[in-house]
């Protein structure tokens, strides 16, 4: 628009749009009452917004704890925004298969700003299995999708990734340096997967592969995650297999082609 005139803002769709973004930062969801105190909305005018969107699908609201969440209508707008809804529409049924084979839980993730951004995932079929929330960040220094993707980036785009991070130290095993972290990518390269080895949390191993778009860039990676009983070497070797050959049926229904 050429003339932003303040008098013709609307302040309900103001307000709803705050809504939003307030709600974008909190992962357990927030009440009707902690929504009009800390964005200063009267409480009919909060509760008219949150029915509205929780009737239009871009919330949810859990009667038990009586929180409202963003949804994953709204995850899937962001894809639709970045031209990326094709991608989510090919990565999900290749989970389903990843998660077939390897029994364990198969994610799909992104880049975000200035970390990784989880963005679905098909569930283990073991009793226990790990899951995740759309929309959660993980960090790139520790994660297995995070170095997948990081390995493969554009030098100056890489660059640009390290400058955000801070190497936070998890435990003994988290990498911690610039040096080693560069290293470690390029091992990522050699092996044609990345591993997270309990560098975040403890007993938790993470397996994953680059997935490129038809222009050869590493638009996300898909992984599984689950405890280093079931991940022994043997097992580890043979799923990261698995996962290397799934992101490339991935990459070349993308339009990926490998140079030979």
């Amino acid at each position: 628009m050429e003339n932003l005139d303040t008098n013709y803002k609307v302040p309900n769709l103001e307000k709803g749009l705050a809504v939003l973004d307030y709600l974008s930062y909190s992962t357990k969801g927030k009440t009707l009452q902690e929504i009009k105190n800390d964005l200063e909305i009267s409480q009919t005018t909060a509760y008219r917004i949150l029915n509205t969107m929780v009737r239009l699908e871009y919330l949810t609201y859990n009667e038990d704890s009586k929180r409202y969440k963003l949804s994953r209508k709204l995850l899937t707008m962001g894809f639709r925004a970045l031209n990326e809804h094709q991608l989510l529409e090919t990565v999900l049924p290749h989970l389903r298969n990843l998660r077939d084979e390897t029994k364990e839980t198969a994610c799909f993730g992104v880049l975000g700003e200035e970390k990784g951004i989880f963005i679905d995932q098909a569930l283990g079929l073991h009793a226990f299995s790990f899951t995740l929330s759309p929309g959660k960040a993980f960090e790139l220094h520790c994660s297995a999708p995070g170095k997948a993707i990081m390995a493969y980036l554009p030098a100056s785009v890489r660059e640009r990734y390290l400058s955000y991070m801070d190497f936070r130290p998890y435990n003994e095993r988290t990498i911690t340096s610039r040096e080693d972290y560069l290293k470690e990518l390029e091992h990522v390269m050699q092996t044609g997967y990345a591993l997270d080895n309990e560098e975040e949390l403890t007993g938790v191993i993470c397996i994953g592969a680059p997935v490129f778009n038809y222009k050869g860039y590493p638009c996300g990676a898909i992984w599984i995650s689950g405890p280093k009983d079931r991940l022994a070497p043997q097992t580890l070797q043979l799923d990261a297999e698995r996962i290397m050959r799934t992101a490339d049926l991935i990459s070349t229904e993308l339009g990926f082609v490998k140079n030979t």
